[in-house]
């Protein structure tokens, strides 16, 4: 009994285990050693969202940000070509009162939809890159990656080729959009068996896209160059100019089914931007994770674009902005990549209506001011957690 048990400092050392056995726990150690170093490592990255000082700081930046935009949206109703009065404006909003007829049609009918619009399509875009960037972990990802945008637009311009009403173009925009995605989806599940399934995955997205660019062009090319080809131009330009009221009714239902999942898990966002081993360390299932985060922004893309057009940059250029401002942790970098998008949308609306007698296309604008920030940004942008 001596030689099968010891005892030292109270506590009893059982027998070695037979050398089978004590080899397979051997080779276990490493492992578990791997899981408890991936599990620490993703423990000691996690923002601290529950810090005071950063629970203050957050939650007075989304409060300065609504203030912002709500302030520039009722600004937004006096701009426009449309000459309005800024007392006319106050008489109006307060107690209901106005001389000109024409008002409550301007304000209501076109200016109000295009506020909204601006807000739900910037807010939008911003939103699905910011969750996007962190389900990749490159700074350089945009909601279009998997090819939605191609997608839409070559739905839209077979829908204006068509003849379709307006309400037809955007749904054939819709499902382009859609199908874009869903294509690139199943080439990845394919092919990403034997490789590296991100990669894979951003490469079926560009692969896409390009098809469905040449599909676009072909379709371009065939259009009636005095009727059709302008309309398809002036879509894949980006515009609010034909939002109504009705249209926001399918904009914002479905911009809530995509951005409330992406709030609720916006912590796991954080575990997933620091690699696949500490997110399945801490009980990610990374896989439906990713699922989530694409069908979610995909949704929300296709759907704002079908209505809005192409609009570049805004899900580049706005997560970065809101990064270097609120930081990595994507339960309050999602709400103020919203927030912002919202601002910059509704800003780049007004002076695409309001400079010029004849209304600039929103992409153009947002080209000609995304571009050289972003280039400056990343110039004096120190380096981000991803």
């Amino acid at each position: 009994m001596k030689q099968m048990m010891t005892e030292y400092a109270g506590q009893t050392e059982l027998p070695r285990v037979c050398c089978a056995d004590q080899k397979g726990v051997e080779m276990q150690k490493p492992y578990a050693q791997a899981q408890s170093k991936a599990t620490q490592r993703a423990f000691e990255r996690l923002p601290n969202s529950t810090s005071p000082g950063e629970t203050i700081k957050s939650s007075s930046l989304i409060l300065l940000s609504l203030l912002i935009l709500l302030g520039l949206s009722v600004a937004s109703l006096y701009l426009g070509r449309y000459p309005v009065s800024l007392s006319s404006l106050v008489a109006y909003l307060f107690s209901g009162e106005y001389r000109d007829s024409n008002l409550p049609i301007v304000l209501l009918n076109i200016r109000l939809p295009r506020i909204l619009g601006a807000v739900g399509v910037g807010g939008a875009l911003a939103i699905s890159g910011a969750a996007y960037q962190g389900m990749f972990r490159n700074p350089m990802v945009s909601p279009d990656i998997l090819g939605v945008s191609s997608g839409a637009g070559f739905g839209a311009a077979f829908g204006i080729l068509l003849s379709l009403p307006i309400m037809g173009i955007q749904a054939s925009s819709f499902v382009g959009g859609i199908s874009a995605v869903l294509i690139a989806v199943s080439i990845s599940k394919t092919l990403g068996r034997r490789h590296d399934s991100i990669l894979v995955l951003v490469l079926s997205g560009i692969i896409i896209s390009s098809l469905f660019g040449a599909l676009l062009s072909l379709l371009k090319y065939v259009a009636d160059p005095d009727d059709k080809l302008p309309a398809i131009t002036y879509w894949l330009m980006g515009s609010l100019a034909n939002i109504r009221l009705a249209d926001l009714w399918v904009i914002f239902p479905v911009l809530l089914l995509g951005t409330v999942p992406l709030m609720l898990v916006s912590w796991r966002l954080n575990v997933l931007s620091f690699g696949e081993d500490e997110a399945r360390s801490l009980g990610i299932n990374t896989a439906k994770m990713r699922a989530l985060v694409m069908v979610c922004a995909t949704l929300v893309t296709a759907s704002v674009i079908s209505f809005s057009g192409i609009i570049g940059w805004i899900g580049l250029l706005i997560p970065h902005l809101a990064r270097f401002v609120a930081g990595p942790n994507h339960r309050w970098l999602l709400p103020t990549s919203f927030l912002f998008g919202a601002i910059f949308m509704l800003l780049v609306d007004n002076v695409a209506r309001s400079v010029a007698s004849v209304e600039i296309p929103i992409g153009i604008i947002t080209s000609l001011v995304g571009a050289p920030f972003f280039i400056y940004f990343l110039k004096n942008s120190s380096k981000q957690s991803w």
